[in-house]
């Protein structure tokens, strides 16, 4: 069980990914998709369950999870590839 700092160390240094221009795989999780479109990962699950994600951004899942195109969130951003 985590302590209450401990908790709020992870709030205040949140995990980081590496810059989506280094990314080579073709998709990545909820997580760091969420990192990279500066929203937390539950929104993105709800647009995932919803269908209301910004328009070209479509999970897929992969072994029941849901993953997200590394190409579609570069669109999304500008920084097109």
């Amino acid at each position: 069980m985590q302590t209450k700092t401990a908790h709020a160390l992870h709030a205040h240094f949140p995990k980081q990914f590496p810059p989506l221009e280094l990314v080579t795989r073709p998709t990545v999780p909820t997580e760091q998709a969420a990192y990279y479109l500066q929203r937390s990962p539950q929104t993105l699950r709800v647009w995932a369950c919803k269908e209301t994600f910004p328009s070209g951004l479509r999970p897929i899942r992969i072994h029941g999870r849901l993953a997200w195109y590394v190409a579609e969130i570069r669109k999304l951003i500008g920084g097109a590839k």
